[in-house]
């Protein structure tokens, strides 16, 4: 539905993307991750149509978006960071005109425009003026407007970005409603975001993808340690000491102690599984064991792993 092919793009001398190849299936809500500068607002654009790609093809619904635009347009709503916006029209206004561009058959437009309002949670302002708006109010606006008309690929620059937590909340919801029917591509800052809602993760840097995976996969793949959580009735510097002295256990964090409970977070080797012999010694010492469990690695530890390693 949505497909990078070898994109690339230049500004003058700048490279700006280098080679950037991924795709999204229908069904499907793909996050793009990257620090700024990394190229993700810039491929996006390609694949909206907002510029053609120096190099590479841009496809949408398998329409060309620089040989085809007028149909790649008709079949991709673009939600930039910053929506611009003519703020002395009303958000039903903006959304008509939307309908209208994106080529709506007129007896359909307000229907069309009805539908965005209702997703986006736009009908308590939707008569009054964008310039009115607050912040967040105008964020759902520019999802909005991606809304109109229904296109089946989304492409999504920072959604989120100004939303209060309920506003927040409300769009990952419409998002992952939308997936069925929908190929959603975002890009976002916020790690936590994309684990939560996103279904895989490509990651830019420099303009080129490092890695794309679910973010399960991503994170279980960098993962540089084992990691283990230990609760238990014992003093902490003596839990310390102890667990310190486990074969295979590279680093132990105190992490709290309250009411005779320590807490403590063990690093042993990559795919070491140091959980019998550290019960074990806990048992050995008297020591009444309350929690033993495995700290999954985050997107954002892969993330970082990830950016650090291609900068190194």
């Amino acid at each position: 539905m949505i497909v990078a092919e070898q994109l690339a793009k230049r500004f003058g001398t700048q490279a700006a993307v280098a080679d950037v190849s991924f795709h999204v299936a229908r069904g499907e809500v793909v996050g793009m991750l990257g620090p700024n500068g990394a190229g993700k607002t810039t491929t996006l654009r390609m694949l909206a149509g907002v510029f053609p790609p120096t190099a590479g093809r841009a496809l949408v619904d398998g329409h060309d978006v620089a040989r085809a635009p007028r149909a790649a347009r008709r079949r991709v709503g673009y939600a930039p960071e910053r929506p611009a916006l003519h703020l002395e029209m009303t958000v039903e206004g903006a959304l008509a005109f939307a309908a209208a561009l994106r080529e709506v058959a007129p007896r359909g437009r307000r229907a069309a425009v009805d539908l965005a309002v209702e997703r986006a949670g736009l009908d308590a302002v939707r008569r009054r003026r964008l310039g009115a708006l607050s912040k967040g109010f105008r964020q759902r606006v520019g999802l909005a407007l991606a809304l109109v008309g229904d296109p089946p690929a989304l492409v999504l620059d920072e959604p989120l970005v100004g939303l209060d937590p309920a506003q927040g909340a409300e769009a990952r919801r419409l998002l992952r409603t939308l997936a069925p029917d929908h190929a959603v591509l975002i890009s976002s800052h916020v790690l936590a975001e994309i684990e939560t809602l996103c279904d895989r993760v490509v990651v830019l840097h420099r303009g080129h993808v490092l890695a794309a995976g679910t973010p399960a996969a991503l994170a279980a793949r960098l993962r540089p340690a084992t990691r283990v959580e230990v609760e238990v009735e014992a003093p902490a510097a003596a839990l310390v000491a102890a667990l310190g002295a486990v074969e295979g256990v590279r680093r132990v964090e105190a992490l709290g102690n309250a009411n005779g409970h320590a807490r403590c977070r063990v690093e042993a080797g990559r795919d070491r599984d140091v959980r019998p012999a550290l019960a074990e010694r806990v048992l050995r010492a008297g020591w009444a064991l309350r929690e033993l469990r495995t700290v999954e690695p985050s997107l954002e530890e892969a993330f970082l792993a990830l950016v650090g390693a291609d900068d190194a």
